[in-house]
């Protein structure tokens, strides 16, 4: 199955569930792929003591897992992404949305 994942937030336990959940799904045999919108665009700096977010994330690249960053959410935080978490398009999230077969947000 095809899964877009839609990261909103910047809450660690959210952020870290949302990798936890497309780390299943690539275990599943799934492709996933992680569109950070807003507040998502920080998560590499979400880590905690009890959610360790690169964590998940670095796995989630290792599996396989595509991440898509909002070049303009990055921009409103003087960042220009990642290499885990590169900078993106609005057209990236449409083809995100158009080619899953399911789409879950966080």
């Amino acid at each position: 199955m095809k899964i877009g994942v839609i990261i909103y937030s910047n809450d660690s336990e959210s952020v870290w569930n949302a990798f936890r959940f497309g780390n299943f799904a690539l275990k599943e045999k799934d492709s996933v792929k992680v569109f950070l919108l807003g507040k998502g665009v920080e998560c590499e700096s979400l880590d905690t003591d009890d959610f360790k977010v690169t964590e998940q994330i670095q796995g989630f690249v290792d599996n396989g897992g595509k991440i898509f960053a909002c070049g303009g959410c990055l921009e409103l935080r003087n960042s220009e992404g990642s290499k885990m978490c590169p900078m993106s398009k609005m057209k990236d999230l449409y083809e995100i949305i158009q080619e899953s077969e399911k789409i879950v947000t966080f």
